[in-house]
């Protein structure tokens, strides 16, 4: 299987089935053999339910993965990442923000041996933004940013750690989120650490994004949960690999 597709939901039975058939239509048009893994992260709505409904080819398949508590986006990509057969794997959030077509720039970094990890980068000079976010979730992102590099020791390069368009190389994610802790949003930050301290590379990729007004993470409401994750992370890698977070 060339490619595996992971799509975290939590109360998306308005977008869901239209993500499913953007990641259908993708997968057949460039002749990928791959799985479409739908994450349901304890919707109270009809989540499920629309995502069963979307018109998919019969060689694409679709695997539906629910639970009833609602656990975090980590939880949820951990989840999908962890079921996944793909040679290659991604997530995409919900709302279809980046169209999938972005995905080739990825994958082609993958297969060229640039890379273990392809992030999709909204901060990069050729990146392509429809609609921006609002001035004070900008404000928070680079204030965020200043705090992850320092704190966390994440590489400077790296312009956009949250951003939702990620790929790999499926053995490399599958072991990576194996061993992940962090079931909330910040769960790219254990990700990233960990594959720095085992020696993988990642490099970004720009993409075309437009920001999506129905997020489901409110950088100020979430702002002491974020940072309660973000001091666990530190706790817990900091002698990870035999290496020190200072």
């Amino acid at each position: 299987m060339d490619l595996s597709i992971i799509i975290p939901a939590f109360n998306e039975s308005q977008k869901i089935s239209r993500d499913v058939e953007a990641a259908s239509t993708f997968l057949k048009g460039e002749d990928l053999a791959g799985e479409i893994i739908v994450v349901d992260d304890g919707s109270h709505d009809d989540t499920v339910a629309a995502a069963k409904k979307a018109d998919l080819p019969p060689d694409v398949h679709l695997d539906i993965i629910r639970y009833d508590n609602h656990r975090g986006k980590g939880y949820a990509v951990r989840t999908g990442m962890v079921a996944s057969k793909g040679e290659y794997v991604m997530f995409a959030d919900s709302g279809n923000c980046v169209p999938y077509k972005n995905a080739l720039r990825g994958l082609d970094m993958l297969k060229s041996g640039a890379c273990e990890l392809a992030h999709g980068s909204r901060k990069l000079p050729e990146s392509s933004i429809q609609q921006r976010q609002a001035w004070y979730r900008r404000i928070l992102s680079r204030l965020f940013r200043w705090v992850v590099i320092r704190a966390m020791k994440v590489p400077a390069g790296l312009t956009d750690t949250q951003c939702g368009f990620k790929m790999y190389h499926g053995d490399v994610a599958r072991t990576l989120y194996g061993e992940c802790n962090t079931d909330g949003f910040m769960f790219d930050m254990e990700i990233i650490v960990r594959a720095c301290k085992a020696n993988y590379r990642i490099r970004e990729f720009p993409i075309e994004w437009t920001s999506d007004r129905d997020s489901r993470l409110s950088p100020i409401r979430s702002s002491l949960r974020i940072m309660l994750e973000l001091l666990t992370i530190r706790r817990s890698m900091r002698h990870y690999g035999g290496q020190s977070i200072t």
